[in-house]
C-alpha cells in the first residue's frame, strides 16, 4: 500500500485515483478504513456510573452534634444522623467539652472555654453564697441549743 503525501487526504465519498490500470478497480480501502474504524471505537454506555466514575469512594456522610450548655454549666449533647434522631439530650461534663472542641480545632477551643469559664465563675459565685447562708445557719443553730 502506498503512502499519501501528508496534509493531503481524500473525501471519504469520493473515490481515490487508481494507482494501476484504468481496468482495475478504484481502490476503496481508505473507505473501509473509515467504516471499520468507527466499528473499533466503543459504544458509549447509556445507564450506570461512567467507566472510571468515583461515585462510591466520595459518598458524604452528614451528622449534626449538637452541644448545648447553660449558665449553671450543665451541658448536653445531641447527635442527629440525616434527619433522624440518634440521641437526645445525653448530659456531658464541661471538661469534655473543652477537651472535644480542642480536639476538634483551636478556633473553636478559645470561644468554648471562655462559655466555661463564665459559667464557673457563676458557679463560684453561687458557692460563696451557698457558704455564707450555711454559716448564718450555722451561728443560728448554736444560739438555739
Amino acid at each position: 500500500m502506498t503512502e499519501a503525501p501528508t496534509g493531503t487526504t481524500a473525501p471519504a465519498d469520493v473515490p481515490a485515483a487508481p494507482d494501476t490500470a484504468p481496468d482495475a478497480a478504484p481502490d476503496t480501502s481508505a473507505e473501509t478504513t473509515v467504516e471499520s474504524g468507527a466499528e473499533e471505537q466503543p459504544t458509549q454506555r447509556k445507564r450506570g456510573r461512567p467507566k472510571g466514575s468515583t461515585a462510591r469512594t466520595t459518598r458524604v456522610v452528614s451528622m449534626t452534634l449538637t452541644v448545648s450548655g447553660s449558665a449553671d454549666g450543665e451541658w448536653q449533647a445531641e447527635l442527629k444522623n440525616g434527619s433522624t434522631w440518634v440521641a437526645r439530650g445525653l448530659p456531658v461534663t464541661a471538661s469534655a467539652v473543652s477537651q472535644a472542641a480542642a480536639a476538634l480545632h483551636a478556633d473553636l477551643a478559645g470561644p468554648v472555654d471562655e462559655v466555661i469559664d463564665a459559667a464557673r465563675s457563676t458557679r463560684a459565685a453561687r458557692v460563696a453564697e451557698l457558704e455564707a447562708e450555711l454559716e448564718q445557719a450555722k451561728k443560728a443553730l448554736a444560739e438555739m441549743e
